[in-house]
């Protein structure tokens, strides 16, 4: 079982209740507090460390037993809050429970009832910590969920994970497309109290403006057409849990103010409703480009980008990390092996050298999907040299070596790359942008730049 105390906050304004109650806990906690109205139960839990707070719902103070239970909900999240009413209603008691509360018990009080109910807390607040310890050590043995490095760079990036997950902050990852900025996401989730929650990953980059709202947000029946049903969007779905919002710097000016209202307020509406929703998630935002740029651009708003930068993340490229290529090859030949069911294979130590040695632009993602295609296309054991795509093996050209301006020639490889992506899926902008990494509307952008329609 855990060491560490669990604590109890018992706030009502009846003295002979906060009195009794905290002499039948007594023995269920390592510390019992009472409060009198919701102004001292704030005071006291935010100096102090309380894994649970019971709380009536009616309390002679500025704020009602739900208000204090969404603030409390709201500053620490992993904390059950219990209500307690002697005027119970469903309509109060459904209230408490979409606020987050553990449980909901009429007046007069069972004391054998809240002591049950203390003890489930108490069981279900240690196997987060249980869990959270464990998963601490595996991420301190250099596991850190499916995340692949054993080189400076990554294991620089998973102290930052180890540093973060169990807080509450808010996160900014930051990197080239490829990288695996979701993975960083999922494992800052794995290792946080959230972890039993949910995971919710939106792509914004691929988001319609017109379809945004909706899908963040949700809709009531009949909001517009098509609308035949209410709908939650991503922030209810991933209530308790952490929402991971990619390519968050390709929304619409409209659509940054609405994420920034949510951020500050913590409270939204569906799309065609009226209802104030709290909101309980952990925000985790990515982007493969310079913020800072965009926002010298007029192109995302600065105040939003403070709200999400709280803790910024930067990834490693690839080419940043060579020393984990042979790792990464290793784990996806026996990955790819036994998912198309062919026979276990390796590199010859020239291969792994031209495999270390690439510039790999695409990243994680790109080393990926070649060694996929290596394992599909080689009936042999051992893949040699002149085996690789010819891409990675071709010796440039004369004209090639010819000196240039470094931006005309990362425009031409540009432009090269994106011209055969298009070709290989005819044209297809989604799955070019896909597989290129970026957004509809920033292949839209290169297209346009370079004449490629």
């Amino acid at each position: 079982m855990s060491s560490e105390p669990f604590a109890v906050l018992i706030v009502d304004d009846e003295p002979n209740i906060r009195s009794g109650l905290a002499k039948g806990l007594a023995s269920e906690a390592d510390l019992v507090k009472t409060a009198g109205d919701a102004d001292d139960a704030l005071d006291q839990f935010n100096k102090g460390s309380f894994q649970l707070v019971i709380a009536d719902v009616r309390l002679n103070s500025s704020m009602t037993g739900i208000e204090l239970l969404e603030k409390i909900r709201y500053l620490r999240p992993t904390t059950a809050v219990i209500v307690i009413t002697a005027h119970g209603t469903v309509e109060t008691a459904v209230e408490a429970m979409r606020a987050g509360a553990f449980d909901f018990i009429l007046k007069p009080l069972d004391l054998n009832l809240i002591r049950q109910q203390v003890r489930k807390a108490r069981e279900y607040y240690q196997l987060r910590v249980e869990n959270r310890q464990l998963r601490t050590q595996l991420a301190g043995a250099g596991q850190v969920s499916n995340i692949i490095g054993n080189g400076a760079a990554m294991q620089a990036v998973f102290q930052q994970i180890r540093q973060v997950a169990a807080t509450e902050a808010t996160v900014l990852i930051q990197g080239e497309s490829g990288t695996g900025k979701e993975l960083i996401a999922r494992a800052l989730h794995d290792l946080s109290d959230r972890s039993s929650g949910p995971f919710i990953a939106v792509n914004l980059g691929a988001m319609p403006e017109n379809l945004l709202e909706s899908e963040l947000f949700g809709h009531e029946k009949g909001s517009f057409s098509g609308a035949s049903r209410q709908k939650p969007g991503c922030f209810e779905q991933a209530a308790g849990g952490t929402l991971f919002l990619d390519e968050v710097t390709e929304m619409s000016a409209k659509s940054q103010v609405d994420l920034l209202r949510v951020l500050e307020s913590r409270v939204f509406t569906r799309v065609g409703g009226e209802e104030l929703i709290h909101t309980d998630v952990r925000i985790v935002s990515a982007t493969n480009r310079s913020v800072h740029e965009l926002i010298e651009e007029g192109v995302f708003r600065e105040d939003l980008f403070y709200r999400l930068n709280v803790i910024p993340i930067e990834v490693p490229p690839l080419r940043a990390r060579r020393e984990d290529i042979p790792l990464l090859v290793e784990h996806f030949l026996e990955q790819f092996c036994t998912r198309h069911s062919r026979d276990a294979k390796q590199l010859s130590p020239a291969a792994m050298q031209t495999l270390v040695s690439s510039n790999w632009p695409g990243n994680v993602r790109q080393l990926r999907n070649m060694i996929e295609r290596i394992v599909v296309t080689h009936s042999g054991e051992v893949i040699h040299h002149d085996e690789l795509p010819a891409e990675l093996t071709r010796t440039p050209s004369p004209a090639n070596k010819t000196l240039v301006p470094l931006a005309e020639a990362v425009e031409a490889c540009e432009r090269e790359t994106i011209a055969a992506v298009l070709n290989a899926y005819d044209l297809h902008r989604d799955k070019t942008a896909k597989a290129l990494g970026i957004s509809v509307r920033t292949l839209h952008y290169k297209m346009s730049r370079y004449n490629l329609h």
